[in-house]
Parts: C-alpha cells; sequence; structure tokens
C-alpha cells in the first residue's frame, strides 16, 4: 500500500529582523512583558516589496532543491494561508506559475494557524487517491501587513514566514500515519479579520481597525491547552501509538507558555518540544511547516522518527498529524 512520505522540507524567513526593544510604539514596561507572556523575542518581517507569494515562493524552492526534484513533476500546490496576495485569485496561482510548476494544479486553504495540518491531511488523502504522487504543501504568512501597529495584544506577537514541505507516494513503511482534524464555527469571532469581505465589505468599514487582525488573547490560550491536549490524545489513541514512542512534538509556535502546558498536561518532558518562536514569534499556518523543516535540520527529529504536528488557531479550528519520517 501506498504511503504519503516527507521527500523534502524548506523554509525562508525574511531578512528583517524586529527585536522586542525596536517596538518603541509600546512603553518600554510593556514591551518587557513580551518575552514573559509568550516567549518571543523578536520577529521576521517582510520588506516593502515582498508579498505572501514571495515569501511561499522562496520556501518551496528550498525545499525542491533539498530533494533535486524538478517543479514540472509537481502535480498539485497546496498553499496555506491567512494573509493572501489578493482577496482572489488564490495565492498559489501566482507560486505554480513563478515556481514553474506547468502540470500541477493550484489552490489555497483558509484554517489560520491550523493551516499546516490541515494541510497536511489533505495532502495525504490526495496521494492515498492513487491519482497524484507529487503535492508540494506550502505555507505562508505575511501578518506585518495586517495587523494594528498599535495594538500590544496582537502586533509584537506575530511575524511573519513561510515552510514547505513536498510528499511523495512511496511503499515505505514511513509518511503520514494518521491525523485528526476538528472545528468549533462557534468561536469564529474569537480571532478574526471583521472587515474586507462580503459582511462587512470595504466601503462599509468606518475604521482602519475594522480590516485588521484581532484576537481575545485569554480565551485563545484557554482553547489552545485544552483542545491541543486533547487532539493530541486523540491522534494516538486513533493510531494505536503510546505517547511515550513519540520522538518529537512540533507544535504551533504561538507561546512557550501554551508549549509548557502541553507538555505538562500530556506528562511529555519539555524538551521533545522543538521551539523556535523566540526567534520568529508566531508565523501563523506557517509555523508547524517552518519549525519541522527546522526540527529536522537541527538533528531534533530524524529518520525513522515518529514526530506529532498539532496546531490551532482561527474557526475556531485544530488539529493534529502522526508522521513517521
Amino acid at each position: 500500500m501506498e504511503t504519503c512520505t516527507i521527500l523534502a522540507t524548506g523554509s525562508y524567513l525574511p531578512h528583517h529582523i524586529v527585536r522586542n526593544e525596536d517596538l518603541t510604539q509600546f512603553p518600554p514596561t510593556t514591551t518587557k512583558l513580551i518575552a514573559l507572556k509568550t516567549g518571543v523575542l523578536s520577529r521576521r518581517q517582510a520588506d516593502a516589496h515582498q508579498c505572501t507569494s514571495d515569501l511561499a515562493l522562496e520556501a518551496a524552492q528550498r525545499c525542491l532543491a533539498k530533494s533535486d526534484f524538478p517543479p514540472e513533476r509537481i502535480q498539485g500546490i497546496i498553499v496555506s494561508t491567512s494573509s493572501p496576495d489578493r482577496m482572489q485569485p488564490a495565492t498559489a496561482t501566482a507560486v505554480q506559475h513563478r515556481l514553474g510548476a506547468v502540470n500541477a494544479f493550484a489552490f489555497d486553504i483558509n484554517s489560520v494557524c491550523s493551516g499546516s495540518v490541515y494541510g497536511i491531511s489533505l495532502a495525504d488523502a490526495l496521494i492515498l487517491s492513487g491519482r497524484y504522487d507529487a503535492i508540494l504543501l506550502i505555507a505562508s504568512e505575511v501578518y506585518s501587513r495586517i495587523l494594528n501597529k498599535k495594538d500590544f495584544s496582537t502586533y509584537p506577537y506575530f511575524g511573519d514566514g513561510a515552510g514547505a514541505i513536498l510528499f511523495h507516494a512511496s511503499n515505505a513503511e514511513k509518511g503520514v500515519l494518521h491525523s485528526c482534524l476538528r472545528t468549533d464555527g462557534s468561536g469564529r469571532d474569537v480571532i478574526c479579520v471583521p472587515g474586507g469581505g462580503t459582511m462587512l465589505p470595504f466601503d462599509q468599514i468606518e475604521r482602519p481597525e475594522a480590516a485588521q487582525f484581532r484576537m481575545k488573547g485569554k480565551a485563545v490560550f484557554e482553547f489552545a491547552v485544552s483542545q491541543g491536549t486533547a487532539v493530541i490524545r486523540q491522534l494516538v489513541e486513533e493510531a494505536d501509538v503510546d505517547l511515550e514512542a513519540i520522538q518529537g512534538f512540533i507544535c504551533h509556535q504561538a507561546n512557550i507558555n501554551i508549549i509548557q502546558a502541553l507538555s505538562t498536561n500530556l506528562d511529555i518532558a519539555v524538551d521533545k518540544f522543538f521551539v523556535n518562536l523566540d526567534k520568529y514569534g508566531n508565523t501563523a499556518s506557517a509555523s508547524v511547516l517552518i519549525a519541522l523543516d527546522e526540527a529536522i535540520a537541527a538533528g531534533h527529529v530524524g529518520p525513522g522518527d515518529l514526530v506529532v504536528t498539532c496546531a490551532f488557531g482561527g474557526g475556531l479550528s485544530w488539529g493534529a498529524n502522526l508522521i513517521r519520517l
């Protein structure tokens, strides 16, 4: 039986670094709280000429270069983003064209910060259908363009970046083993951009803040800890795998206190959880793919290891994947 295996990973972070002390629009007494509240010390921000598809293209090219995989062999491109180039068409179309993936279909998905785990499950399903054997998943976000620079509850905690995974059909005993995806639409207003869609068109927006990202931090924290814990337990139970057998946990890089709470709730050593949010902040749906790429490069996880990816975000949405590298 064929499985959906990871052929290569890649990531791209913009060069511009914004440290906590650079956020001079906030009082120095409050910027000291950023690291304490979330563990974020710095974040990357796209240059003025860069948009979401630019970051996505860089991550995709780095991913393909690792496996020397020609773009024309890719059959499908999935781009996860909640900060697209335009409202339409799909950001994936720009990536497909510029990458030279002339034989690939391309489309976007938007599950906010859960987009990577949703995309992994979707790529797995496409390959297991037997119709495709090469799917490129990219998650790319430029949240610096949709944040209110004066909003201390959001602006200091997010960063820009992109990650990619090239999936390929294989008969090897590895790949995506199981996925769990969940949604609770009753919480759709907890994390959102209120304006700019058909509910509140641009010409009806009275204040710029209505077209910018917002979230209810305390509610998000409680949701992420409770549902993150539950979905990881559900994942390993359904896959009939012991938690102790997992070599690495690649969770959404939103808040170090969330990751520590997951470690405590699951009774798993915190050093099994890869962390890079101190350098990059919350890169929304890109965070899991960036972290996976860096975890592999750092030797935190490697060939044959069982890895859990987990994310939680707007929708409310959350999910997890079990992967053998």
